[in-house]
């Protein structure tokens, strides 16, 4: 079997903008360093893999929940679920999120669709609410923390804007994110 050569279709040159105090998902990728994929780009069996390292801040009393998204416009393609995050405060310490999704469906309208399984570290991250950095010894999850399914379908028919965007379940200044490396790399046909 010949390799398929690995191809960079996008990464993040800058640190981005810190966000903070909001719930509702929104992009966190700088816009100068997205990457449209043409018209019927996808294939089925095709994979990614994309790559996100930054910093992530919590609150200390009832911090609430991250969710990460990687999304075909404003489709939701792929989803990390609520991801608890942990009841000792932290100020923008490290996380890393490796995503590898794999193009399950093509076609119009919503059918097609990706799945995705992604590998989570973070000292902010756990289990179960109200757990501390003292008893939150693991820090390295999978996401989502279900059965892999395939994403919310899109129309790969069209040119889509392949995005990360996050969402905390609690507004509020001490709950924010910045990311500071952002790759898609292109990793099979």
């Amino acid at each position: 079997m010949i390799p398929f050569p690995v191809l960079c279709l996008a990464r993040q040159t800058a640190a981005g903008t810190l966000f903070n105090t909001y719930t509702t998902a929104k992009t966190v990728i700088n816009q100068t360093e997205l990457v449209t994929l043409p018209p019927n780009y996808l294939t089925v069996g095709a994979s990614f893999r994309v790559r996100v390292k930054g910093g992530l801040s919590n609150i200390v009393t009832t911090p609430g929940t991250v969710t990460f998204q990687l999304m075909m416009g404003t489709i939701v393609a792929w989803t990390s679920g609520a991801i608890q995050l942990n009841a000792t405060a932290h100020t923008l310490l490290p996380f890393f999120l490796d995503l590898d999704v794999r193009v399950d469906t093509i076609g119009t309208s919503t059918t097609a669709k990706l799945l995705g399984m992604a590998e989570l570290h973070g000292l902010m991250f756990t289990k179960t609410a109200a757990q501390t950095d003292a008893v939150n010894t693991e820090g390295a999850f999978s996401a989502p923390a279900t059965a892999p399914a395939v994403g919310t379908g899109f129309d790969s028919t069209i040119a889509n804007i392949l995005d990360f965007w996050t969402g905390f379940s609690i507004s509020n200044s001490g709950n924010g994110i910045q990311v500071y490396q952002y790759t898609v790399e292109q990793l099979s046909g």
